[in-house]
């Protein structure tokens, strides 16, 4: 598959909107937080989050892809288990101008599920057994080219950043209400007067900030959508794959209960845009690729993937650490 006459400029200003969305959502995070401090402890309480909000920058990327894998019960896959899917996770890293390529890390779980961590030096992609078993080469071609576009624009330090923002909104709102509740008995029975404006943003202020980290991922993920495309030159691949995993979604209690249904989240509690919105944008890309059954030199006739033994049995189930996989 090959480009034809992709209005570049187009893309960059797509880009260009997407970057300025994302720096608005996180500068009115950042107030949230300000407002927070200066209301508890004034000038003194913004000094404080600064500082501590500069030492969350520097660390947010430390924490090793490792480590996050172990969490979750993950192996790295060896050239011996998938030698096709690693040249393909290698090849999209190349596009991507990646120095390195992801390390690929295999989650033995039936959830249809992918995600990267890390930064672009030191980044990993994981993938459950069940996307493996039930994806094609060109639909998991896209899902890898989504995630390493992801680690190519710094999403996973950028969404980082917005949850340490947002869990600090929280702890000082806590806080704040706390310390209303103890001077309460001196607002009841004496002249002190009261700031009304302090008292509902301290009841406000996580879910206005919850709010905004939840627009910044639905932003991120419309721009990694757009990225995988640039990188496989194939919007169908990733449409496909995006169809496949909606399909997948949802328990035996939802199948009991809810047959042929879905429980439709608030668009802004989603952390992710609708699927099918999702698989709208990426139709409508077609328009900018001719096909010549090669999907930008991605595409395999291969779709079984071996190596990885007997398909997981077991449902998703809760873990120690919280997570469910």
């Amino acid at each position: 598959m090959h480009a034809a006459g992709i209005d570049s400029q187009a893309w960059r200003q797509h880009a260009w909107v997407n970057r300025l969305q994302s720096l608005v959502l996180l500068v009115l995070m950042g107030v949230f937080l300000a407002l927070l401090g200066w209301l508890l402890w004034g000038v003194e309480g913004i000094v404080l989050l600064l500082v501590t909000g500069l030492i969350g920058i520097v660390l947010n990327p430390g924490v090793s892809p490792r480590w996050v894998m172990r969490i979750y019960g993950a192996s790295q896959i060896g050239p011996g288990q998938a030698p096709e899917i690693l040249a393909l996770a290698s090849e999209l890293a190349a596009r991507a101008g990646l120095p390195t390529p992801p390390a690929l890390y295999y989650v033995p779980s039936r959830m249809l599920n992918a995600f990267a961590v890390g930064s672009r030096n030191n980044s990993a992609i994981a993938i459950t057994d069940g996307l493996l078993r039930q994806l094609r080469i060109r639909e998991l071609a896209g899902v890898l080219a989504h995630e390493v576009s992801h680690i190519r624009s710094n999403d996973l330090w950028v969404m980082g950043l917005a949850d340490i923002f947002s869990r600090a909104t929280s702890l000082l709102s806590l806080l704040g209400q706390l310390l209303l509740i103890v001077n309460l008995p001196l607002l009841l029975f004496s002249a002190v007067t009261i700031n009304w404006f302090a008292i509902v943003l301290l009841i406000f202020a996580p879910t206005l900030s919850a709010m905004a980290q939840l627009a910044l991922a639905r932003t991120r993920e419309y721009d990694a959508d757009l990225n995988a495309v640039r990188l496989t030159a194939d919007p169908d691949g990733l449409a496909s794959a995006l169809a496949k995993i909606e399909a997948a979604q949802g328990g035996w209690l939802e199948r009991i209960f809810l047959p042929g249904r879905r429980i439709p989240d608030p668009s802004l509690l989603r952390t992710h845009p609708e699927t099918r919105q999702r698989i709208a944008r990426l139709t409508a890309l077609k328009s900018e690729f001719t096909d010549d059954g090669q999907a930008g030199g991605l595409r395999s006739a291969a779709d079984v993937h071996s190596g990885f033994g007997q398909p997981v049995s077991h449902p998703p189930r809760w873990h120690v650490s919280g997570l469910w996989h």
